[in-house]
């Protein structure tokens, strides 16, 4: 049973810079984290956060403390402010899905980073982009005033070059056409296949400036960058996994892709041919129906909802079709019980969900660390928000990891999953170069 809310935070507005340019103040901080809509739009990109020097951190077995935590601190939210509050913030990995599925085969890979880490920000700075206004939210406002009145740190290079895959392309075509053979077989209807691109990353080289590169060649409403003990996470994420707002929740399933052209008649050919595509459309269908299910594990009967089906979504080097999911969340239901409903994501998964999970790591043969797991928050005030990691750069022990691919059903051919899995990299690989 949650408490009686305790009092709201304290809060003083500041004056509003992007969000990038305070980080850019902060990077010697302990466990600095940026979740930043750098592609503006009045309900996907309207704010974003920035906090550090959390007063506690958990690391992997983090639910359970979470959970408590949440049911001793909850707080009315503060009306009119950014939604994230105060409360745990950090990622998931996609390997620690194993934990919330019934699945007979867990596979045993080197794992690339911790399964999840999450730190309590008892402070943070928001922003509300529509009305152009931040705020300092919680007890430590002089502390942070006086840091982000610095100036700016000098960055490094954003450069890394000799990307290496996991895969060669017939290899890699190889693995499709076997989980083409798995759908005709019946095991499943579709799987989410990918490859991995890792480099050594230089001495000179500064996640931050490669982030500063990605938000500007690659802007998305869920972008992050993260700064925690030793790993570091640049993100353009286009993809919502699950929001939650009170008892509303929403998902947003992205299925369905194509690489945009600088010639406007190309593009406009490109829209229609990826929106009349029966493959891509029933890829985002089959995806629908298995959030519609996921969402109903924790909803109120008959509020699972599809508002928009297979809608067009245009970012700067991909168009998309992305579905809307919503529901009402039962009563008893928080923040942290939605996240083991849905997680990983069924985009980045296939379905049926578990069989899927165990094609991929039998074809992928390595762990995909923080790739297709989530970056996001849950608030002390009700409110949750996390995206899918792709689109997604990892630094951890020296290395460089970007990967990418698609879903793959009865009619993939394998060539051209493999040019989609390159179109999905290309605008986070440019942001690496020169």
């Amino acid at each position: 049973m949650l408490q009686r809310p305790k009092s709201p935070p304290q809060v003083n507005e500041i004056a509003y810079l992007e969000p990038a340019l305070y980080a850019a103040r902060l990077l010697d901080q302990q466990n600095l984290l940026l979740f930043e809509s750098v592609m503006r739009h009045e309900h996907l990109g309207r704010w974003s956060f920035l906090a550090c020097n959390p007063s506690e951190t958990l690391r992997d077995e983090a639910v359970e403390t979470i959970r408590r935590e949440i049911a001793k601190n909850t707080v009315d939210p503060i009306p009119g402010l950014p939604p994230f509050q105060g409360g745990y913030a950090g990622f998931i990995s996609y390997d620690a899905g194993w934990q919330f599925q019934r699945a007979k085969y867990v596979p045993q890979f080197r794992p690339l980073c911790p399964e999840m880490v999450f730190h309590h920000y008892d402070t943070v700075i928001s922003f509300d982009h529509l009305q152009e206004r931040a705020y300092i939210v919680g007890p430590d406002h002089s502390q942070l005033e006086r840091l982000l009145k610095r100036k700016p740190a000098s960055s490094g290079s954003h450069i890394i070059e000799d990307w290496q895959s996991n895969f060669t392309r017939p290899n890699y075509e190889a693995a499709v056409q076997r989980t083409v053979d798995y759908i005709l077989a019946g095991d499943i209807f579709q799987a989410n296949f990918t490859q991995c691109f890792s480099a050594n990353i230089p001495c000179d080289f500064s996640a931050f400036a490669f982030y500063q590169n990605l938000r500007a060649k690659n802007p998305a409403p869920f972008s992050a960058y993260c700064d925690f003990d030793g790993l570091q996470i640049a993100s353009s994420s286009p993809e919502r996994l699950i929001k939650m707002d009170g008892l509303h929740l929403q998902a947003r399933p992205i299925k369905g892709t194509r690489k945009r052209s600088a010639d406007t008649a190309r593009d406009a050919a490109l829209i229609a041919e990826l929106q009349t595509s029966r493959k891509d459309r029933a890829e985002n269908v089959m995806i629908v129906d298995l959030l519609r299910n996921d969402l109903s594990r924790i909803a109120k009967p008959g509020t699972v909802k599809v508002p928009m089906l297979c809608g067009l979504e245009s970012y700067a080097n991909v168009h998309h079709l992305v579905s809307v999911v919503e529901a009402q969340a039962r009563d008893n239901v928080t923040a942290i019980d939605v996240l083991p409903a849905v997680f990983p994501g069924g985009s980045i998964t296939g379905a049926p969900k578990i069989r899927a999970m165990e094609i991929i790591a039998e074809l992928e043969k390595q762990a995909r660390g923080l790739y297709c797991g989530s970056l996001g928050y849950l608030g002390f005030n009700g409110t949750a928000d996390f995206n899918i990691a792709i689109r997604t750069a990892l630094f951890v022990n020296g290395k460089a990891y970007v990967q990418g691919g698609g879903g793959i059903t009865a009619r993939s051919n394998p060539p051209l999953e493999y040019e989609e899995s390159l179109a999905k990299i290309s605008g986070v690989l440019a942001a690496f170069k020169p």
